[in-house]
């Protein structure tokens, strides 16, 4: 079976940093793209980044480019989101998806296909 267990969201401050961790079970992660998406209430899902499984290149959106990591842990079974100068727009629940990372022009998008159940991430003073 496979589960996604998401965990290191809480509150931080302005200009603060935070590390989200995605571990996986049922599965190896190193075999299969692996993204981050978030939602902010009212707002639509965004997908902010994504690892290929094959070269290890990495995706970012706009909105979180130089100041977001993706990374892998092959031996944990883990994926890592490192999140610095956080703003208090980063507020949402953070959830780490399985899927493609596919490339469309001079962009990327990923095919979401397992979720984790989602960690929220609070930036406010």
């Amino acid at each position: 079976q496979v589960q996604l267990v998401e965990s290191g969201g809480g509150l931080v401050q302005p200009g603060g940093s935070l590390r989200v961790s995605c571990t996986a079970s049922g599965f190896t992660l190193d075999t299969h793209d692996i993204g981050w998406v978030r939602q902010a209430p009212g707002k639509e899902r965004e997908g902010i980044s994504c690892i290929s499984s094959s070269d290890g290149a990495t995706y970012y959106a706009d909105s979180v480019e130089g100041r977001f990591t993706i990374s892998r842990d092959n031996a944990k079974n883990t994926v890592y989101l490192q999140m610095n100068s956080l703003k208090p727009e980063d507020t949402a629940v953070y959830y780490c998806v399985t899927g493609p990372c596919l490339l469309y022009g001079s962009s990327w998008y990923q095919e979401y296909a397992d979720w984790g159940q989602g960690t929220q991430v609070t930036v406010s003073s």
